[in-house]
């Protein structure tokens, strides 16, 4: 799904977006310059991932950053050439979570019920203890 986004992306004239950028130039937009590490909580990903993230979004001028408060910290804020995206991004959110309501639609189970289904599943049984134990299993069936 993401290189189809990528590619209405390119289709539509946006040079220089990836997906993962969205959201960040979203709430960057709404919220002022954060640091990376507020930004990656507010997109909730890692801060190494988001410092990637920032880095790509620098190579492509659609953020600068700057010394935060302490020698440990980078601020981040939008430049004009990506303020000047943020609402095509806006309107790309919108349709493809409306695109993707149409497909779950066409689906015999929701696809939010697998998600919800599976979260369950792992708060009786972590994904680590599941790992763990195949693993173990593995190893006793002798290799």
């Amino acid at each position: 799904m993401d290189d189809d986004i990528g590619s209405l992306y390119a289709e539509r004239g946006v040079g220089g977006v990836r997906p993962r950028f969205s959201m960040a130039l979203v709430r960057l937009h709404h919220l002022g310059p954060m640091t990376i590490r507020q930004l990656a909580e507010e997109v909730e990903v890692t801060h190494s991932a988001m410092s990637q993230t920032v880095t790509a979004m620098r190579a492509e001028g659609l953020v600068e950053t700057a010394p935060g408060e302490d020698a440990r910290t980078r601020t981040v804020a939008l430049t004009e050439q990506g303020r000047a995206l943020v609402p095509f991004l806006e309107d790309e959110w919108r349709a493809t979570e409306r695109a993707w309501a149409e497909l779950e639609a066409e689906l015999p189970y929701p696809l939010t019920r697998v998600v919800d289904d599976i979260a369950a599943a792992l708060r009786r049984r972590s994904f680590l203890d599941r790992i763990s134990a195949q693993l173990d299993a593995g190893q006793d069936g002798g290799a």
